[in-house]
């Protein structure tokens, strides 16, 4: 599915307000000149106020769509519905009180005051409806038809993607090899987590948000791939400022799937009835990338918790829990990996830390190099070692 581009939009917003201004000059010269051709001299004050009255009119409405950004079709549908429910109320209401309003007037249909009374029920049932309506268009359903202010989702489910699983990096490989078609979402407030990271002062933290730009950026460029930005406002998500409420809000409204590595946000979408797609239980299913056996290269950033330890983190943000690594604090060593243990909470990777194959372990060299010496002679030096043999024998 192709999709057009934001600048492309603009070029063709602009052209179309042009033709809409252009057509409403039109017809206030056409009313002008119909002004002018019945009467020169009196109606040149009419033909300049229609001229001038259409052409105003057309500013307006076309500075309120400039300022009126980003629109939603639940929204547009949620004004339709309120209006049409809003005539249709006042002019119920309105023949509801004739008989008691009316009767003294013999002509009810031309009476001025009938006429006033129906402009203001059906302006006042139209704002009510509206209202309701705007305030309510998520959640808000007709029994008989069965209408829901929603989009319809045709085929399979979207997948809401959330920061972690867009970090981890897996999901682009993923798609790559054509196993997820379904279309995918990004909410904007996901985005706004995702570069807050990026811009991060602990460099940690910040080449990982770095890393999820960049494998977004690389989603984005397959052309396979169908991606979404959600920037719409999600109705009783006001209050609501954590990013995995919002998320699993947002794919209730959708009806769609939450993508992510988070345990806890797994748990408290399957709660609320949101059907999750876990990558690490996914990567559960499958064969783990890193075997017994296999080395690594991997920096060493902090200590373990068990003397000797270091800890060292891949590129996807897995820990490597490495025995006798404390010592090369902040250096790149080789590691042997010895076991991986993978839960639905994510992967861990434990190694031995190597220096090569000739090298000598520094755990091991404090005890090669400690030897006795033997006591040293009458005349200030150490005996040969084969001096005792000789003189024995």
């Amino acid at each position: 599915m192709e999709f057009i581009a934001p600048k492309q939009v603009d070029r063709i917003l602009l052209v179309l307000r042009i033709v809409f201004l252009l057509t409403l000059l039109g017809i206030g010269l056409a009313a002008f000149r119909h002004f002018t051709t019945i009467s020169p001299t009196e109606a040149m004050t009419p033909a300049v106020l229609a001229l001038t009255g259409i052409f105003a009119l057309g500013g307006i409405i076309v500075l309120s769509d400039m300022l009126i950004g980003h629109k939603q079709i639940t929204t547009l549908s949620a004004v339709y519905f309120g209006l049409l429910l809003g005539l249709l109320l006042g002019n119920i209401l309105c023949t509801a009180l004739d008989p008691f309003f009316f009767d003294w007037q013999a002509n009810k249909t031309e009476s001025p005051l009938r006429q006033g009374m129906t402009v203001l029920v059906s302006v006042i049932a139209c704002y009510i409806c509206v209202s309701l309506l705007l305030q309510t268009k998520d959640d808000f359903r007709f029994v008989i038809p069965y209408v829901e202010f929603s989009r319809q989702v045709k085929g399979n489910k979207a997948l809401l993607l959330d920061t972690s699983v867009i970090i981890d990096g897996r999901i682009a490989d993923l798609c790559e090899t054509r196993l997820f078609d379904n279309r995918m979402i990004i909410p904007r407030f996901v985005l706004n987590e995702l570069q807050a990271v990026a811009d991060s002062g602990d460099r940690l933290k910040r080449n990982r948000g770095r890393r999820g730009l960049d494998i977004l950026k690389r989603m984005q460029s397959n052309p396979k791939l169908d991606i979404q930005f959600h920037d719409g406002n999600i109705a009783g998500a006001e209050d609501v400022r954590k990013v995995d409420e919002r998320l699993v809000l947002l794919a209730r409204v959708l009806d769609a799937r939450v993508v992510t590595n988070d345990f806890n946000l797994n748990k408290i979408a399957q709660i609320q009835g949101v059907e999750v797609i876990n990558l690490n239980e996914l990567a559960n299913a499958l064969k783990s990338v890193a075997l017994p056996g296999e080395i690594l290269q991997i920096k060493i950033v902090k200590q373990g918790d068990q003397p000797g330890q270091g800890v060292g983190y891949l590129e996807d943000g897995t820990m490597v829990v490495i025995e006798a690594g404390r010592q090369f604090l902040n250096q790149d060593v080789p590691v042997t990996v010895t076991s991986v243990i993978q839960t639905p909470a994510g992967r861990m990777i434990f190694g031995r830390a190597e220096r090569g194959p000739n090298d000598i372990k520094p755990v091991e060299s404090k005890t090669t190099t400690m030897v006795a010496f033997p006591p040293h002679n009458a005349e200030g030096g150490f005996p040969h070692p084969n001096s005792s043999g000789n003189q024995g024998s």
